[in-house]
């Protein structure tokens, strides 16, 4: 009997605050949902917020949506580990390419396609583009295969801390934070996802502060940081890693590049309600970038200091490393207790935006693009969008099951979505977007190729990260390569098409 009151004691000194204000956030979230449902009445409504979202919300959503629980608790724990303050170099890729140059060059690109050819997806760009309905369902189909692990990734990510903090079993956690994600998606959609976007990101801003200030503080500052991991080993305070030049530069591309063509980061610019706000926007999701990667990569790499076999032994069992259990363990250590529940709120807010991100885009190209583009043309916009709502809760439930199945590690997972994506998407999108020239055949081969590249590269033995890398080289080079060897083999968008938009863009650019 005393030791039930014990423990009920020890639940009140850590973990009623926890709660309650988990219950708060729970709240919150339903309440955006709701309110985001009485808002949606139409499918655009619920994919693109009726075309009419503000610069700070679209830089907020594109923010969360780039970095979730994988950077946290997967990336930052196993780069840190590896590269050291090396790993900073993948922060100024994300920032300054992955974020700036994307917002940059094809933000207001994107944008004027979308309203001048009538799409909302990626699937459409293509079948519009390219005159091409057999890249439109390609297309369709890889966003459905690929997301699922990289949304499992989140959910594992982000279940890992559920664990440490609650002592949650790791399966109920995924099901408790699917339920969470499920609810105000399903609900409003679009416009759910942005106003929730902006709360998340501003407890990430927060999170991330707090989180730099206790780093370096347990650390003894930025020098004694850098002094101890010298002395561990010197290559982790060098400009690349021990692993080496090219498994960085191979994270550094990955994950800086493919955001030109990440279905769920493009869709932003769809979205966005003018060309002012692009600018606006560019800037605050940059300072953002910079913020969010540079401290998660910065602390990562700290965990050669706080993190060993005697502090953490549960992080080496059985001899190895748990590099997925690395970065909840030193939340945990060098955060307050009585601020560990902002660090909790930091991962989730962190995660489930990204995975609303692809929970929508993944719903509407099985409704959208699949169903509606090749089943049932004439389906009615209410039709579509309740299609999409069922297909939303469909994936997360999917999603939800794989995390459960705890596949590899989160790092293998998001490096090889991502790769596949980037190798589909990337050569048809860009030089779709940027070079006349560019048709069918060579989209479709940059597509095909692209993927094969990187799964047979994958399958074989080479690293996730590298993998995806050479399979989004091959389809840059691939799509400009074959349409010009056959320019008579595939079809492009009609010439009055392409001519407007390009002499649109063009004075545009003058003003």
């Amino acid at each position: 009997m005393n030791e039930a009151i014990t423990a009920t004691e020890g639940m009140d000194a850590t973990g009623i605050v926890k709660i309650v204000v988990l219950s708060i956030y729970a709240l919150i979230i339903i309440v955006v949902g709701l309110f985001g449902m009485r808002r949606t009445k139409t499918f655009a409504d619920y994919f693109l917020g009726g075309g009419k979202v503000g610069a700070i919300m679209t830089a907020f959503t594109y923010g969360t949506a780039y970095f979730s629980a994988v950077l946290f608790i997967g990336f930052a724990g196993k780069i840190g580990w590896g590269f050291g303050l090396s790993g900073l170099w993948i922060t100024l890729g994300n920032a300054l390419i992955g974020t700036l140059l994307v917002w940059w060059l094809i933000g207001t690109r994107i944008r004027r396609v979308s309203a001048e050819w009538g799409i909302s997806t990626m699937g459409e760009f293509f079948e519009k583009r390219y005159n091409s309905k057999i890249l439109k369902f390609f297309g369709a189909v890889t966003i459905f295969i690929f997301f699922i692990p990289y949304s499992a990734a989140v959910f594992k990510g982000l279940s890992y801390l559920f664990t440490e903090n609650f002592g949650i079993p790791f399966e109920w956690a995924v099901i408790l934070i699917g339920l969470f994600t499920a609810v105000y998606l399903v609900l409003g959609g679009y416009k759910s996802m942005t106003l929730i976007d902006l709360i998340f990101g501003i407890i990430m801003v927060a999170g991330v502060i707090t989180l730099l200030i206790f780093t370096s503080r347990a650390g003894g500052g930025l020098a004694q940081i850098t002094s101890d991991l010298r002395e561990i080993d010197p290559k982790l305070v060098a400009p690349v890693g021990p692993p080496g030049w090219w498994p960085l530069l191979s994270l550094f591309l990955l994950t800086s590049i493919a955001p030109f063509a990440m279905p769920q980061l493009v869709q932003k610019f769809y979205a966005i309600k003018d060309e002012k706000a692009i600018r606006t926007g560019m800037i605050a999701s940059t300072i953002f970038a910079l913020l969010i990667g540079g401290v998660a990569y910065f602390t990562g790499a700290t965990t050669r200091i706080f993190i060993t076999p005697e502090t953490a032994p549960d992080v080496f069992a059985g001899g190895g490393l748990n590099v997925d259990m690395l970065m909840p363990k030193i939340l945990n250590t060098v955060v307050p207790d009585s601020l560990s529940i902002l660090m909790l709120l930091l991962i989730m807010s962190a995660s489930m935006s990204t995975l609303a991100a692809l929970v929508l885009i993944s719903s509407s190209s099985v409704a959208k693009d699949l169903y509606a583009g090749f089943f049932r043309p004439g389906i009615s916009d209410r039709a579509l969008t309740t299609l999409t709502r069922v297909m939303a809760g469909f994936f997360v439930m999917l999603s939800v099951v794989l995390a459960i199945m705890n596949p590899s590690t989160i790092v293998s997972i998001l490096g090889i979505s991502w790769g596949a994506i980037g190798s589909v998407f990337l050569g048809p999108f860009i030089w779709g977007l940027f070079w006349k020239k560019a048709n069918e055949f060579g989209a479709v081969s940059s597509a095909v190729l692209g993927l094969a590249t990187c799964l047979t590269l994958y399958f074989t033995g080479t690293p996730s990260p590298q993998a995806g890398t050479i399979g989004m080289g091959v389809s840059l080079v691939i799509n400009p390569l074959f349409s010009l060897i056959l320019p008579n083999a595939g079809r492009r968008a009609p010439k009055e098409i392409w001519e407007r938009h390009h002499r649109d863009h063009k004075s545009g650019e003058k003003e």
